[in-house]
């Protein structure tokens, strides 16, 4: 018997570049940024005052009054991308047996906003005013918990946290419940809600965050010489994932193929990475393995491109140390430009922008790319979209902890 083989079955998103996965690909092929001031609190004394937030997101009228008030908003966003994941792949309509449907969601911090506002009761109200739903409010593992709940999913459910490897793990780690014969199907994804002050003035005083305040969209700046640091972004994304003789005897369309997972840790620092990117070419090389294919097999990388100084320059000394030569051939962008970073919910977005890159022949820009770095000397394919047949794509990301994770793709003829 040979190796299992996954592939994508449905597609769902809300992010700052958009509430669904039709309008995040347009906005993301047009170089759009989903960056501006922040609304959700008064960002004046803050270093940093701008963020990718989600525009016009109203919870109660996609989820309903009751659900909306027991959902913190990453839960929130985890069930409206959940939601038009699993309708897009037809899973309740088809009958799918509810106990082989499995369900792994990462996130960096969960229900941050929650223990932040429920804090504030408590210091000015008293312990007895706190809501009785904090708790679960505020726990990462919410996410998949509720999406089981609410579709009655039965089989593995839990949650990933590797800062903002997150999401990338969860894909990754849902493909290898599949292909240990444990799930048929596998809702995947990430969720996060952090754009609120304590974690803004943390990142500040870390010095991790672009301080661009005359130009909120055009501060994040990945690979340019002048990057300053990274721009906080929230949303969630979901893939669902699902075992090929399952879609196909079900007549499910597929949108890709997941080839491989891999996994590393730096082992070196907990905020900063390993300047070698020694780790980072560690979890590239096993998903390479985990796939089967040599390094010149991939046409492009969704980079983890945070526009750090540090990070940028790291990634791409793992991927010239993967891919050798064929590093230089490569079609690399940074969609993070655009879209801010999602934290532990930006690997399952760049999973899903990676199965849209291969669906379509368009390969998302690197926008803001304007001074080149003598040490980032790759095609990170600058401030346009570039059409491309992609037949095989990597996504990496890489989190605070030195937690490195790379997913590989395939087109699906």
């Amino acid at each position: 018997m040979g190796r299992i083989r996954v592939v994508v079955t449905g597609l769902g998103t809300i992010n700052p570049l958009g509430h669904d996965v039709a309008t995040t690909w347009e906005a993301l092929v047009a170089g759009r940024s989903g960056v501006d001031y922040i609304t959700l609190f008064d960002p004046s004394p803050y270093q940093t005052r701008f963020a990718g937030e989600v525009k016009g997101f109203d919870a109660q009228a996609l989820l309903g009054r009751k659900e909306a008030r027991r959902l913190d908003r990453f839960a929130q966003f985890a069930m409206v991308a959940a939601r038009q994941a699993v309708a897009d792949a037809g899973l309740i309509e088809d009958g799918v047996p509810p106990e082989r449907i499995g369900v792994v969601f990462g996130s960096g911090v969960g229900g941050i906003g929650t223990i932040m506002d429920q804090h504030q009761v408590l210091l000015k109200r008293g312990p007895r005013r706190i809501s009785p739903f904090f708790i679960p409010m505020m726990l990462a593992d919410t996410a998949p918990a509720q999406i089981a709940i609410t579709y009655g999913f039965r089989g593995p459910n839990m949650v990933v946290a590797t800062a903002c490897a997150s999401g990338t793990n969860a894909v990754g780690e849902a493909m290898e419940l599949i292909r240990r014969g444990v799930a048929d199907v596998v809702v995947a994804g990430g969720a996060e809600a952090a754009i609120v002050p304590i974690a803004l003035a943390g990142f500040n005083v870390m010095g991790a965050l672009s301080t661009h305040n005359e130009d909120p969209a055009g501060a994040c700046r990945p690979f340019d010489a002048e990057r300053d640091g990274f721009v906080m972004g929230e949303g969630a994304a979901v893939l669902v994932l699902e075992r090929l003789e399952h879609a196909q005897a079900r007549g499910a369309t597929i949108y890709a193929e997941v080839l491989g997972y891999g996994a590393s840790a730096d082992a070196y620092h907990l905020a900063a990475p390993e300047e070698t990117g020694g780790g980072a070419a560690l979890a590239m090389q096993a998903a390479l393995e985990s796939a089967g294919i040599p390094p010149t097999a991939v046409d492009y990388v969704n980079a983890h491109g945070t526009g750090t100084v540090l990070n940028d320059k790291s990634e791409t000394r793992a991927i010239k140390a993967v891919f050798g030569d064929h590093a230089y051939r490569l079609a690399i962008s940074a969609t993070k430009s655009m879209t801010g970073h999602l934290l532990g919910a930006a690997g399952a977005l760049e999973a899903l922008i990676c199965v849209k890159t291969l669906q379509e022949g368009i390969i998302p820009p690197t926008i803001n790319y304007r001074t080149p770095d003598p040490e980032c000397d790759l095609d990170y394919v600058p401030n346009e979209a570039r059409p491309a047949p992609v037949e095989i794509a990597l996504s990496n990301s890489f989190g605070f902890g030195g937690h490195n994770a790379s997913l590989i793709l395939a087109r699906w003829e």
